[in-house]
């Protein structure tokens, strides 16, 4: 899978040591286009005992530079299939590939700690020579009045800190200057007017929001240039990682100060700027409220409609490791999978003060989805800016930015903008955090199919409650994962470890099939004889080991069905009942062979399945189901028993080919529904407790079918027709077996 590690091993995407077993300027006499010859590491020590050998390098053509920089550029960490890739291409071992990626990322670590050192080394000095000055200047002090000498006593103690906060701050703008002049090759005379700033942390008195959060001030965007954040705290700027982007980079920090401001105000106030619904659920954003305050208020383009929504709960991490998670772009694709089809920071233009993440702030692209194909979509392009407030507390802000610098543009944000969205994260006392999420967006409405309209509108497709519901899901799984014994029969810890990996690729590549997110190049279908609520792609698999070769065709379909969220998940999960829909289980009953657990609930795992009937059938089901507030998901694929029999002995998953079908059940909003809000004369909609409507849920079904084993080959309309009616059947086979309509 591209760019994803294992299912919710955040941990495994850094390598912390690795800058420390690097040995400083000695590093620098071999780039990241050498490589040793032979033996890895561990090879190398277990032959010690013979006699010293001379260390032989092995240059790369300049072509295969060119090409490992350009995917450096794109992913500096790839996964065993991405080096596998190279390697074939490039005609290089898969070792030396490994090895060229950590030389090249130790060698950027060096430089920019390097580059902090000096830094540092130089802020030491001056504050040393600012400390002699000072022990100087109070043993012999002058009379600001006359000029001679001063009665001792006569300098009060404040007087005495004012003149060092003086003497700070000059430095400090001077330090400004420098920077200002170096990066952003705009001059900025250290003797300007000064400008009174409203710093993160500028009030003496902590400030404690309505909202249960303490230590919240409100940030100040009079800066004049932005990077002093009023503590005392400077931006450390750094290369962009991709090409240079055409944007006035210092007017970033202004966008990401004013984006912050307004998070902890929309944090902090209550009503009359969040409207509950009446069942006492999702807040819901007051327009009018919000405009009297707002500096992000613009012409919305035409067509677009607003969705804003906050919500707050507990998840089982502490808010440093979520920071990081949500700073990472591979880390945070890997915590809402069902959510971002793909994410990539653009450009750093700051990794934090010192060795935590304040104050960082990065570009970031990223791709936003709901499990159905008739909800397109959202490409969003954005700055993401970090702050911390306090001890144990935390912001992280969104906001979209113009690509153009065109405001007459009307596709400068695609079809998505994304106004200051983000959360909130304090430290509990009990290894939880208390997560505050708010989201707010303009979207293009009329590019959605009228059928989900109404969950978009009220919140439930792309809002707080969605991503808090999936957070607290993930951290669930990752504390059952991270457990000494991982609940699982029938299967080793290695082979479990390898199951979840596998059951992480499946689950990502329904969600691109059924969503159409450019993970994959997709073409588009256009049948007559298929309904226009079904979508139809077809794409070809030449050298992905992870898929059969061949013609791949995937449909996917959305409908209404009158049962609940709970009762249409359980029904699809259960082994006994899936005679009755699915045509792989050959009319008869399936047993559970394994069951890995990937959180609280029978129903949050990864099983593997086999015929009841028919023990020495060939074929297995891997599936994977979960279940939340946000919805349900239950994605299975055929297996060939001997691939899994690798599997469950810890053997690599990326070579096990399949192709991934399944169900995604959402929740059923009816039109005028807006968090418990009525707008309609029908009866009022409430949610159940599991997120459902009481009176239906929306099925969105999707396969993905090898057509043709020969990727040349030309797709036939009897193809198209046999898969749209495998998901016409289905669909009525279930309708059926619930006693439906």
């Amino acid at each position: 899978m591209d760019g994803h590690s294992e299912m919710g091993l955040i941990g495994e995407n850094f390598d912390p040591g690795l800058v420390g077993r690097m040995k400083g300027d000695g590093y620098e006499s071999r780039s990241g286009s050498d490589n040793f010859e032979g033996a890895s590491g561990d090879d190398q020590d277990a032959a010690d005992d013979g006699p010293p050998k001379k260390k032989k390098y092995h240059r790369h053509t300049s072509n295969q530079i060119q090409e490992l920089e350009s995917f450096f550029k794109k992913c500096p960490h790839p996964d065993e299939k991405q080096r596998a890739e190279l390697s074939s291409r490039l005609g290089l071992e898969s070792k030396q590939i490994k090895f060229w990626f950590q030389n090249r990322r130790t060698q950027m670590k060096t430089r920019l700690e390097r580059h902090e050192n000096l830094i540092l080394r130089q802020e030491n000095d001056k504050l040393r020579a600012e400390n002699d000055l000072l022990k100087q200047a109070m043993t012999s002090p002058i009379c600001n009045s006359c000029g001679g000498p001063a009665v001792p006593g006569e300098i009060s103690y404040e007087q005495h800190h004012l003149r060092i906060e003086n003497a700070r701050l000059k430095d400090e703008l001077s330090r400004i200057c420098a920077l200002s002049n170096k990066f952003l090759d705009r001059p900025l005379s250290s003797s300007a007017n000064p400008i009174p700033s409203q710093g993160l942390n500028s009030n003496l008195e902590p400030a404690v929001g309505r909202n249960g959060f303490g230590g919240l001030n409100n940030v100040g965007n009079t800066l004049p240039m932005g990077f002093d954040f009023g503590d005392g705290a400077m931006m450390p700027l750094m290369k962009p990682m991709a090409n240079e982007l055409p944007y006035d980079r210092s007017a970033f920090v202004d966008v990401a100060l004013a984006a912050m401001d307004e998070l902890i105000k929309m944090v902090q106030m209550d009503n009359p700027l969040w409207v509950k619904g009446l069942d006492g659920g999702m807040e819901t954003l007051n327009l009018e409220e919000y405009r009297t305050f707002s500096s992000f208020i613009g012409v919305k383009p035409s067509g677009y409609t607003t969705e804003a929504t906050r919500e707050t709960g507990l998840v089982f991490l502490r808010s440093m490791a979520l920071v990081e998670t949500l700073l990472d772009a591979n880390r945070w694709a890997e915590m809402f999978p069902c959510m971002i089809s793909r994410a990539a920071t653009i450009d750093v233009l700051s990794s934090g003060t010192g060795v935590t993440r304040d104050n960082a702030l990065q570009v970031m692209d990223a791709e936003f989805q709901v499990l159905s194909p008739l909800v397109p979509v959202r490409q969003v392009r954005f700055i993401r800016f970090c702050k911390q407030h306090s001890e144990g507390l935390w912001a992280v802000v969104d906001v979209s930015i113009d690509a153009s610098q065109d405001a007459a543009n009307s596709q400068m944000f695609l079809n998505c903008r994304r106004l200051p969205s983000g959360c909130v994260i304090q430290d509990m006392d009990n290894k939880y955090s208390k997560v505050t999420w708010v989201e707010h967006s303009e979207y293009d409405d009329s590019a959605v199919h009228h059928l989900l309209r109404p969950l978009l509108s009220s919140g439930f497709g792309f809002g707080a409650h969605r991503w808090v519901a999936t957070l607290r899901r993930q951290c669930d799984c990752l504390a059952v994962l991270m457990s000494p014994d991982i609940p699982g029969e029938g299967i080793t810890p290695a082979g479990r470890k390898s199951m979840l990996k596998l059951a992480q690729r499946m689950t990502y590549n329904f969600c691109a099939g059924v969503c159409a997110s450019s993970v994959h190049k997709w073409g588009k279908l256009s049948v007559s004889n298929v309904g226009e609520d079904v979508r139809v792609m077809t794409r070809k698999n030449i050298n992905d080991p992870g898929e059969p070769h061949g013609v791949v065709l995937s449909a996917a379909t959305s409908v209404w069905m009158p049962i609940t969220q709970q009762m249409l998940f359980d029904f699809l999960r259960d082994e006994q009942m899936r005679c009755q829909w699915d045509i792989l289980s050959n009319n008869g009953p399936m047993q559970e062979m394994v069951n890995v657990s990937k959180g609280p609930g029978h129903g949050n795992c990864v099983s593997l399945r086999g015929s009841a009937i028919n023990a020495d059938e060939n074929m297995l089901i891997l599936q994977e189901t979960w279940c939340d507030a946000s919805g349900a998901l239950v994605v299975y694929a055929p297996v060939d028993v001997s691939s899994m029999s690798v599997v469950m002995n810890g053997g690599d998953s990326a070579y096990v080919a399949l192709l991934p079908s399944g169900f995604a059940v959402l929740p059923g909003i009816l039109p005028g529904y807006h968090g418990g809000q009525s707008n309609f004369n029908g009866p009022l909609v409430k949610p159940d407790i599991d997120g459902s409507i009481s009176s239906g849920c929306l099925l969105t079904v999707g396969f993905q079918i090898l057509v043709n084993s020969v990727p040349t080959a030309k797709l036939t309309e009897e193809s198209v027709e046999t898969v749209n009616n495998l998901i016409s059947c289905t669909i009525q086979k279930i309708k059926a077996a619930l006693k439906v309509t």
